[in-house]
């Protein structure tokens, strides 16, 4: 099956909100093999909105709105689809009984604009919004579905997996669509693309997408076919050349972050971490303790971002900052040293860099970071240069600083 996802939305055409939403959406169809064809964006008018619908309704087996049914002036969704139907906006029993039960759960009173929220086109299947007022309106017509959806993330992506899924996933299904994506950092574009060589000689039929981001690579695999299994096994074949080529910039796959490998990592060799972080400003104790269970494994960590900081708390000599600099290969050992021995932990991070975008020097120029490791055995550090940006330097100091400790542990080189 094949499909199309409208976003509706004057925020996402100017640039305020950044449409999540299909991405999601096609993500989610393609697990179970209906292929996304095309994307596009309308405005809040409705004469735009019915073109739209109009041109693409005959193109595709499965068409996705999202964005326009809440209750203000501009939401005009739901009359545009009911113009397009060529029937009338009705109230709807079911509808009502969802919005009572939200706003009675939120203590809150009913007025105009709930009234309005109980109103879909006549011949719409409702589909519940366990997190708003907003109804869905599913229409199976012509062979088609129709399928209508609040913009509010949260909300549409509680009936994309609630309702939208499950329902399509009973359908049979000729087409298989199989991905498999490898989390890579540490190497620019460019040079995986290099060390791959050329993708006809081990791709065969299938698709290979490079998605580079501030932190790393994404190398998206995707096979298509008949047999969900044959798929897979054209994904395996793939990644093993990949991997082969490139295996200790790979560090997860599909979903996961550097974080939370980092942790998995830590707890299956029992180690505690602290970090003193200086130019990324608490960024990776940040990320860290965004996973479950960091405590297992994080111990402290503190930001020493002036000199004296890092005197007073670090206990960094004061000769050693104005001889070598607070950003240097010197401060950033006995940074990594320092917390270590404070904190009582196996492994001792740490970051002191220029994030710009002043500060810089011929010598050593903006974007200059020097990352510190010490555990039991050795103290040192390892020089990066980010370019230009303050938070892109950050970004990419807390992914190296995270992926260095990774490849200690792992002892790969």
């Amino acid at each position: 099956m094949r499909a199309i996802i409208i976003s509706i939305g004057d925020e996402i055409l100017i640039g305020q909100v950044v449409n999540s939403n299909a991405s999601f959406i096609a993500a989610k169809l393609n697990t179970i093999g209906i292929q996304v064809i095309k994307i596009l964006t309308v405005g809040d008018d409705e004469e735009d909105i019915l073109n739209a619908f109009t041109d693409h309704y005959h193109k595709a087996d499965i068409i996705l709105v999202t964005g326009g049914l809440g209750p203000t002036h501009d939401d005009i969704t739901r009359t545009a689809v009911s113009k397009f139907f060529k029937t009338k906006l009705v109230k709807s029993y079911e509808a009502r009984k969802y919005v009572e039960e939200f706003l009675e759960k939120r203590n809150r009173p009913w007025n105009e604009a709930a009234e309005n929220q109980t109103l879909v086109p006549e011949g719409a299947k409702v589909i519940p919004n366990k997190y708003g007022t907003a109804a869905g309106e599913f229409f199976e017509r012509d062979d088609k579905y129709f399928i209508v959806m609040p913009g509010v993330p949260y909300e549409m992506e509680s009936m994309i997996e609630d309702f939208i899924i499950p329902f399509f996933k009973q359908k049979k299904t000729d087409l298989y669509i199989v991905h498999r994506t490898l989390m890579t950092t540490g190497i620019p574009e460019s040079e995986l693309a290099n060390r791959l060589g050329d993708t006809g000689d081990f791709l065969h039929g299938a698709k290979l997408a490079f998605l580079p981001s501030p932190t790393g690579v994404r190398l998206r695999i995707s096979a298509m076919g008949t047999a969900r299994e044959e798929c897979e096994a054209r994904i395996q074949e793939i990644e093993s050349h990949i991997r082969n080529k490139a295996e200790k910039f790979i560090y997860g796959v599909d979903e996961d972050s550097l974080e939370e490998v980092l942790g998995k990592i830590l707890v299956e060799h029992n180690l505690k971490i602290a970090v003193a972080e200086s130019c990324t400003g608490g960024m990776i104790s940040h990320k860290l303790t965004n996973i479950p269970g960091s405590s297992q494994y994080f111990e402290r960590g503190l930001i020493a971002y002036s000199n004296q900081s890092k005197i007073d708390i670090l206990h960094i000599p004061k000769d050693m900052i104005e001889k070598s600099g607070a950003v240097s290969k010197d401060v950033a050992m006995a940074m990594a040293h320092g917390i270590r021995q404070i904190a009582g932990t196996d492994i001792g991070l740490s970051t002191t860099g220029i994030a710009g975008p002043a500060g810089g020097s011929p010598e050593k120029p903006v974007g200059l970071v020097w990352v510190g490791y010490s555990d039991i055995n050795e103290t040192i550090a390892h020089k990066f240069n980010f370019g230009d940006g303050r938070l892109r330097v950050k970004e990419r100091a807390t992914q190296a600083a995270m992926d260095f400790v990774r490849r200690k542990i792992l002892k790969i080189v």
